[in-house]
């Protein structure tokens, strides 16, 4: 392992994952609103790789549809990358994201 440079403080990529799983989360919550509280979604994943102070994500998410999907895509991968970058102090150069699955929303309540 190499030394860290002179003064960086070197942040384990399981802990960004983690930090960045739970800012994707309540960046969804946030962005999604009630209108799709019943929607079955499972919790976000994300692998990171850090390397000399900088970061480059990757998220997996579920999303509900109907919704805008690009929208609510770019929306996330910049919240997600400012507040990751915010936390950890890390330079966040990309946020890739990946859709899982795009659940329906309305749970069994839903009328066709």
């Amino acid at each position: 392992m190499a030394p860290a440079a002179r003064g960086a403080t070197v942040i384990p990529d399981r802990v960004v994952a983690r930090i960045a799983v739970r800012v994707a989360g309540a960046a969804l919550r946030r962005l999604l609103g009630p209108r799709h509280s019943r929607t079955d979604l499972a919790a976000p994943g994300a692998r990171v790789t850090t390397y000399g102070g900088t970061a480059q994500l990757a998220l997996s998410v579920d999303l509900p549809y109907p919704a805008d999907i690009a929208v609510t895509c770019r929306q996330l991968q910049r919240e997600v990358g400012e507040r990751v970058a915010q936390l950890t102090g890390l330079d966040v150069r990309d946020v890739t994201l990946t859709i899982r699955r795009l659940a329906t929303a309305g749970g069994p309540d839903r009328v066709r």
